[in-house]
């Protein structure tokens, strides 16, 4: 037996059900996996609330680690007490016990621990493809990063300081400023009482910056456009603000020849070799110290909808864990 969160229908936290389930054996492809800590992300909020409509009823939740307990026919790799781990696309995490596609499974190294793994494996890889292979950050390079206090944002600023970029990272309070430059960015934007696009021109001396990594969407995306120099880009890759919309490419010319690109995680991480590649990243990263996770937060699993509330009103820092009892 497993328990399971479902929706039936799209709406606020409420509407997030725990249900008893039998898990029937994994079939051909599968395995069974027990649940030992998920990583809250926004997108469930998205996919809850219907910004990224799921086909209901559904399960929540991509991000998890947990153990082998049972393999289907045609699995290989994997075996009964191997730690794994996920991020999707496969939509279920919140649950205790769940039959997972074996191609979206990875195994653990011994030296990276559950709670470390769960807190940055879809973090860590958005922050690595991001940077890395989308935006392909070069030493010296100037990034202008919004919400840098935040679950990627923390990541990001020690990954982009590791490749040797300058980081002008943007918070919404004092103590997510000191956040921010505690991860070591170089410069922080206080976006409630400085003006973004003044203090980007007068700390690049007017030239602007290389990238805008821009995760928050609609409320940033002007202060993105009017701060990254010319023929500079903007990766585009979170709405929540709520997305941006009604863009005409003229704006882009008239701004300077930009680039602007809206990224999918899985686009970058589609192929076993793209995933096997992109996570050994990340694993490196952690161990040589570069990116280090914060746990903020933990929440009991089955109070996942107390988390998303949390989450949706600002009231988390880093990372957030759902833990089965």
């Amino acid at each position: 037996m497993a328990r399971v969160a479902r929706i039936t229908r799209h709406g606020g936290p409420e509407v997030i059900e725990w249900v008893d389930t039998e898990l029937p054996e994994p079939g051909a492809g599968e395995v069974r996996v027990r649940t030992v800590a998920v990583g809250l992300n926004f997108i469930e909020v998205y996919q809850r609330t219907g910004l990224y409509p799921l086909k209901l009823p559904s399960g929540l939740g991509g991000e998890a680690v947990g153990v082998v307990e049972a393999v289907g026919a045609d699995v290989a790799g994997f075996a009964a007490g191997d730690r794994v781990g996920t991020v999707g696309p496969s939509v279920g995490a919140y649950a205790t016990h769940r039959n997972v596609p074996a191609a979206e499974l990875i195994h653990l190294p011994d030296d990276i621990d559950d709670r470390t793994a769960a807190a940055i494996l879809l973090k860590g890889a958005t922050t690595e493809f991001l940077i890395e292979r989308c935006a392909r950050v070069q030493p010296g390079w100037t990034v202008l990063l919004h919400a840098a206090a935040g679950g990627v944002g923390h990541l990001a600023v020690g990954w982009l300081k590791a490749v040797g970029a300058t980081v002008i990272g943007t918070a919404g309070s004092a103590d997510k400023a000191a956040k921010a430059r505690a991860a070591g960015a170089d410069h922080v934007i206080e976006y409630r009482t400085e003006d973004i696009v003044e203090r980007v021109r007068e700390i690049t001396g007017g030239a602007g910056v290389d990238v805008s990594l821009d995760g928050v969407g609609a409320a940033t995306w002007q202060a993105s456009l009017s701060s990254v120099k010319r023929r500079g880009l903007i990766v585009s890759f979170g709405n929540a603000s709520g997305p941006v919309t009604g863009v005409g490419l003229g704006t882009l010319s008239s701004h300077g020849s930009l680039f602007v690109t809206r990224p999918t995680l899985f686009h970058y991480y589609a192929t076993p070799d793209e995933r096997e590649a992109g996570f050994a990243r990340v694993f490196e990263m952690v161990r040589n110290g570069a990116i280090t996770p914060e746990i903020g937060q933990t929440f009991p699993l089955e109070q996942a909808a107390d988390a998303h509330r949390a989450l949706e009103a600002g009231r988390t820092v880093g990372a957030t864990l759902l833990l089965p009892a």
